[in-house]
């Protein structure tokens, strides 16, 4: 009998392998990987074991395999079974000794080989790893012969990722081969392609990826954070630009863009790809969102605010949109609606701590001095201190006749504010010198002859 993995047994294991973000060098990240044992003729007790297996009874199946192999320590069948139920229990390092083992008992066993491949990358054993996955690729799978093939190659190329970066192009690019209805290959390529400034190539691997799944934009997505993180723009730019040429009615395309073109502080160009964006859909939230924040960047506060509505209507459980339409509305001074709105935002996320500060700043505004210190302690469970919210909480202690927490404030802030505000500092000083005239010769700014 042979064992037939089956889908809910295939979800227990889990095997690591390197994922390609948009770095020159792989992060560790897990799958689920499941490649079951050829046929071959075993013992009565693996057969049992490999029963128990299907039902996920691995506490009745390991002792059957560790029967088996301690009678026959060559039993390539009983080390592969037993380094699986290692790894659905979670004991990486038995899993890959039993599969060392299988390999050693039986080389050409193309599951031996990848199962071991991917757990000695998953920790980190890059070197050791494509040795194996390099034998894989040689080999010839039990089952679903490409699909299979195409799993090592692609693990193969993320390994290779960190030694030659070249092998492991040519290596997804053969996992694209032999699985061309799986876009991940193309997208692999294109984050290398990327990482060593070959844009146009890029593009292309991201085309044949949208093609293959639309869904597959969203790497974009992480291209474009990853460059304006790594404050490396130019080959996400070049990306970009011929992506949008080349699918002009892809509203996504051009939010995108204009997002990398807002973080390189080119408002203009910015708000050109958005607007372009909006033509294909005017409704589009997201855009809307992208094309606001680039109106607040050059000022045009009421065109900005006119952006976050449509983009609250469209995504009415954004915190981000109602903190950002709240944020614009108080730059407006409109100051009871960026009340109502940035708390709805807080009520959508309780963990904004910037909305917090803000909250604070239209609460004064709107003499709302309990709120006001309300919002700037929950603002302090999330951000430090700094000499403007120093300043608020005097000011609030100061309207609400608190004159020592005043006093103390207002001293706390011409301690830390250094000359930074300095109208601010005339006005504390001022203040000082009249709610706490005893040391008001403190407070004076000394005036040199």
């Amino acid at each position: 009998m042979r064992i037939s993995f089956t889908a809910s047994l295939a979800a227990l294991l889990f095997l690591g392998t390197t994922l390609f973000s948009q770095e020159s060098k792989p992060t560790i990240r897990h799958h689920r990987v499941a490649e079951s044992a050829p046929e071959d003729t075993t013992s009565a007790d693996v057969e049992q074991a490999e029963t128990a297996m299907q039902k996920s009874d691995f506490a009745a199946a390991e002792p059957l395999l560790k029967k088996t192999v301690a009678a026959k320590p060559d039993d390539f069948r009983a080390w592969f079974d037993l380094g699986y139920v290692y790894n659905a229990t979670n004991r990486t390092t038995d899993a890959i000794d039993a599969y060392r083992k299988a390999v050693a008992a039986k080389p050409d066993v193309f599951e031996s080989n990848l199962n071991l491949g991917l757990l000695l990358a998953g920790q980190g054993n890059n070197a050791e790893a494509e040795m194996f996955l390099k034998a894989a690729t040689s080999l010839k799978p039990t089952t679903d012969a490409n699909r299979a093939l195409a799993r090592a190659w692609m693990a193969l190329g993320k390994v290779q990722t960190t030694t030659d970066q070249q092998q492991a192009l040519t290596s997804f690019l053969r996992a694209g081969e032999l699985n061309p209805k799986d876009p991940q290959p193309h997208l692999a390529a294109a984050g290398l392609l990327v990482a060593v400034h070959q844009p146009d190539k890029a593009a292309t691997e991201y085309q044949t990826a949208f093609g293959l799944d639309p869904a597959s934009e969203n790497a974009i997505a992480d291209l474009v954070n990853t460059a304006i993180a790594q404050k490396n723009y130019a080959d996400a730019d070049a990306v970009l630009r011929k992506l949008t040429a080349a699918d002009t009615k892809n509203g996504q395309l051009h939010v995108q863009l204009a997002r990398l073109l807002n973080a390189e502080g080119k408002n203009d160009e910015a708000s050109q790809q958005l607007q372009a964006g909006a033509q294909t859909d005017p409704n589009d939230p997201r855009a809307a969102m992208e094309l606001g924040s680039v109106y607040v960047k050059a000022g045009k506060n009421a065109e900005a605010e006119q952006e976050f509505r449509t983009a609250v209507q469209g995504m009415p459980q954004n915190a981000d949109a109602y903190a950002a339409l709240g944020s614009v509305l108080m730059y407006e001074k409109k100051y009871p609606e960026a009340q109502q709105a940035i708390m709805h935002a807080i009520r959508l996320n309780p963990h904004l701590g910037e909305a917090y500060g803000n909250l604070a700043i239209v609460a004064a505004a709107n003499k709302n001095y309990v709120l006001t210190l309300q919002a700037l302690d929950e603002r302090a469970k999330y951000l430090p201190e700094i000499p403007v919210t120093d300043f608020l909480r005097a000011t609030t202690y100061d309207n609400l006749k608190d004159i020592p927490k005043a006093v103390e404030y207002y001293q706390r802030f011409l301690a830390e504010d250094g000359g930074k505000f300095p109208d601010q500092e005339w006005q504390a000083r001022h203040r000082l010198i009249a709610i706490d005239p005893k040391h008001a010769d403190r407070y004076r700014v000394k005036v040199k002859n």
